[in-house]
């Protein structure tokens, strides 16, 4: 009868012990885009653990996605054209918003923005958003090509100003996602067009330019900027200020973000679920948390990215709040474009051209 008892006793122990193991949130966010002391605030008041993982371009993301069974129960995916294109596929799960009460922190009128990607707004709330433009270390620039155009796509662009701008390191996005659109809408075409002759143009811009590109990078851009390795680069807003911020840090060449006066693509980073997510309840309670305004605050502070929460701006240091690379004026945003999702076929046409482009054939 005690051997009974005591196994028992023993599997209740093991049972309890398992569950509280098993207590926990997989997260998949990009690199450099999280405050760790919000992941640290989240497990005190919950008890649930975070393993988070990062990845630095959307193709990573989508790959793992796509596939199912990724084991995440949270992700990142930027608005158009993954969260859209995850929502066409199935991979994703309504949000409970029963369990989500702050997701009525979200501005209205940027939750209407997305709901070209996410009609009702039923799969995802705004986590982060941005601009993509240049970053730039004005200094190294200037001292190869004192007429340079920084505040224009033509630097980067433009074969005559790559090839004078190269020597001081040239990185483009190592994403096709990212990249083509507003290399098509630099054309003067619709950044969403699928029409081969455009294709072709794009492909013809990026050849001219890819003598002068010295690697391809998303995440990695950042510290490259930050050490003064490379003066150029295609990059989203809030990893080009915070390459700023540690060069400052370093002593380093001063690192700017350029809004191009030409246009810029606005990105919305979107908190989802997976639809197989193992533990979709954790899931729920971490981005409830995660959109308290104290915490979203936290954020931007952190990473230099704009938040759509108005009720955190209070709480959002002068600096970075005064900062139009975080936070650009209407009149800076006028010529801002959204991309959406290419068809089947356009997206297999584009990542061919891609790949010739990254090769140089």
């Amino acid at each position: 009868m005690r051997w009974t008892r005591l196994f028992a006793v023993l599997t209740l122990l093991l049972g309890a012990q398992a569950q509280a193991q098993d207590k926990v949130v997989n997260v998949y966010n990009w690199t450099d885009y999280i405050d760790p002391k919000v992941l640290e605030a989240f497990t005190k008041q919950t008890g649930i653990k975070v393993q988070y993982d990062v990845y630095d371009s959307l193709e990573t993301l989508e790959g793992k996605m796509l596939t199912g069974k990724s084991g995440y129960d949270v992700v990142v995916p930027t608005a158009e054209p993954t969260f859209s294109r995850l929502i066409k596929a199935g991979a994703l799960q309504p949000l409970d918003k029963s369990k989500i009460p702050n997701l009525r922190n979200e501005d209205p009128a940027l939750m209407k923005r997305v709901e070209t990607s996410d009609p009702g707004n039923k799969y995802g709330a705004i986590y982060l958003w941005g601009t993509l433009g240049l970053g730039a270390v004005p200094t190294k620039i200037k001292a190869l090509a004192p007429d340079a155009p920084i505040d224009s796509w033509d630097l980067l662009l433009k074969p005559e100003w790559a090839k004078k701008v190269a020597p001081c390191g040239i990185v483009l996005m190592d994403s096709a996602i990212d990249t083509i659109p507003s290399v098509l809408k630099y054309l003067g075409k619709d950044p969403d067009s699928s029409d081969p002759k455009d294709l072709v143009a794009v492909e013809n811009t990026l050849m001219a330019i890819r003598p002068y590109i010295r690697t391809f990078a998303s995440g990695g851009a950042l510290e490259m900027l930050a050490s003064n390795e490379i003066c150029l680069a295609m990059d989203y807003s809030g990893d080009v200020v915070q390459a700023a911020s540690r060069a400052a840090e370093a002593k380093k060449d001063a690192v700017e973000y350029i809004l191009p006066k030409q246009f810029t693509e606005y990105t919305f980073d979107m908190l989802a679920v997976p639809k197989d997510a193992p533990h979709p309840e954790y899931a729920m309670a971490f981005i409830n948390f995660i959109l308290q305004p104290a915490n979203m605050a936290a954020i931007t502070n952190k990473v230099g990215y704009p938040n759509a929460e108005p009720d955190s701006l209070p709480m959002v240091d002068a600096d970075v709040k005064s900062n139009k690379n975080v936070f650009p004026t209407p009149d800076m945003l006028a010529h801002g474009f959204t991309a959406k999702a290419p068809s089947p076929a356009a997206e297999r046409a584009r990542t061919r051209m891609w790949a010739r482009f990254k090769a140089g054939s």
